[in-house]
């Protein structure tokens, strides 16, 4: 006998489990197939083992900048294995809690392959078996995987990707990383401080290329000055094996062509929707993704769908955000998703966080904005923590001075970028903000300091009038 739900989840990732959990809250009968491991991408292969490694790289660039404070700690040395098993404990913890709390709600937990059939019927493939399962709505939330570039001679030689690069087995003395984006330059960040010699190559002609200009140009003398070496504008042509090195050619906006060899490729162009679940049912795609409305539904009557495989800003947390708007439209209530304030946080040394629209995107639509800039130099905090290199943009609203897009670089601004957005949330203007009491000495007062510089300014202007 075919067992049904009245909402099944193909994916475990952040996506699928939160929709799972609010669709359970919401009093229904919940099952979710999940192919690998619970968690997902996010939590197995991306952010959080990212983010682990990258406090490891953190701790290691303080102890060597402390020598020039006075505080000596002798020869250091790095242990792998250690790292990796520190990496994998809280992977394993986290996910042990997502068990634990589908389990608390009494949701179903099947491990295989979910495809959809016709008929609302999900078929489950496991290696040994294949089971059926009734749905009376389905949410589907099966990722993403990376994209591998059609580059000449690359499928002939070793190469890591997001999804790979956290198994290597030692250090490598040089590392080369094929995209300079989010993904990137973090990856850059970790292999720097554990002294790899790291370069990386670019097609755009910045790093970073979806964020802030100021961002990027701050971001790019800070890594230059640790030693990774950057080509922008550069396009990969070929990839060949030269003993145990892998060589990469590329040949930049000028035409002229260069070789980069190391021990370690590592491709990082960007990530392609896992569509696996719905081979067999008619589904409209856009692009190479999913199509859903702002309700996440798809063109197919009771099928919804969430996080990477519907494309856009491809975040974990929009992932969840999603999985709750599905799920309580897939429960019979009503939900839309709204874009509008979604921050965006990159965990590179120094840091950068974002949210709402940047000053290049303000001027390309043609807005009667305005940007302001408070750099750390002038910050307390900054200056007594040592990392000054970086600042606050805030870009505004040019009449009433409503808060339409900010850029953060610089210590625990992944932190800070929420201020910025529920002010942003609830339509706040700078001077809402200063007047804000902010603490004392905190990072978070470069926000507060660059709205009053704001409001100062306006009401220059106004008396001039």
């Amino acid at each position: 006998m075919t067992k049904s739900y009245e909402i099944v989840v193909i994916g475990g990732g952040p996506g699928g489990y939160v929709a799972a959990l609010h669709a359970a809250e919401l009093g229904k009968k919940v099952a979710v197939i999940e192919a690998d491991l619970l968690g997902g991408t996010c939590l197995n292969r991306g952010c959080i083992p990212s983010k682990t490694l990258l406090k490891h790289a953190e701790v290691i660039e303080a102890i060597e900048e402390a020598k020039g404070w006075g505080i000596e700690t002798g020869d250091m040395s790095f242990s792998l294995e250690k790292m990796k098993k520190r990496k994998d404990d809280v992977i394993q913890r986290l996910r042990g809690g997502i068990a634990f709390l589908l389990k608390q709600g009494k949701i179903d937990v099947y491990e295989g392959l979910g495809m959809i059939e016709e008929g609302q019927i999900i078929k489950v493939l496991t290696n040994d078996k294949e089971e059926r399962i009734q749905a009376e709505r389905i949410i589907i939330a099966t990722g993403s995987s990376p994209v591998v570039p059609p580059i000449k001679g690359l499928d002939s030689v070793d190469f890591e990707t997001s999804d790979t690069i956290f198994d290597i087995a030692d250090i490598p003395k040089s590392v080369v990383i094929i995209g300079g984006g989010v993904i990137g330059v973090e990856f850059a960040c970790i292999f720097a401080s554990l002294k790899s010699e790291v370069t990386v190559i670019e097609a755009a002609d910045r790093i970073v290329p979806s964020e802030d200009a100021d961002a990027s140009k701050v971001l790019t003398k800070v890594l230059k000055k640790k030693g990774i070496r950057f080509h922008t504008s550069t396009k990969v042509t070929e990839v060949q094996r030269n003993g145990t090195q892998k060589a990469v050619k590329c040949a930049d906006g000028k035409g002229n062509e260069l070789t980069i060899e190391a021990d370690t490729l590592i491709v990082s162009v960007g990530r392609k929707p896992n569509l696996s679940g719905v081979q067999q049912v008619a589904i409209e795609k856009e692009g190479p993704f999913i199509k859903v409305n702002d309700k996440m539904e798809t063109n197919l009557p009771n099928i919804y769908a969430v996080g990477d495989v519907v494309g856009g800003y491809q975040l974990a947390h929009v992932a969840s955000a999603e999985g709750i708007v599905a799920a309580t439209n897939a429960a019979g209530l009503e939900d839309k998703m709204e874009y509008h304030v979604v921050p965006r946080c990159i965990y590179t040394l120094p840091e950068i966080a974002s949210v709402g629209i940047t000053e290049e995107e303000a001027k390309k639509k043609g807005l009667s904005v305005r940007t302001e800039r408070f750099d750390h130099t002038g910050n307390g905090k900054a200056l007594a923590v040592g990392e000054t290199s970086g600042f606050v943009k805030v870009v505004y609203e040019e009449k009433y001075g409503e808060i339409i897009g900010v850029t953060m670089v610089g210590p625990h601004v992944t932190e800070m970028i929420s201020e910025a957005s529920a002010f942003m949330y609830l339509e706040g203007t700078v001077e809402e903000v200063s007047k804000m009491i902010h603490p004392h000495p905190t990072v978070s007062e470069s926000f507060y300091e660059a709205a009053l510089n704001i409001v100062h300014k306006m009401r220059k202007q106004e008396s001039l009038v």
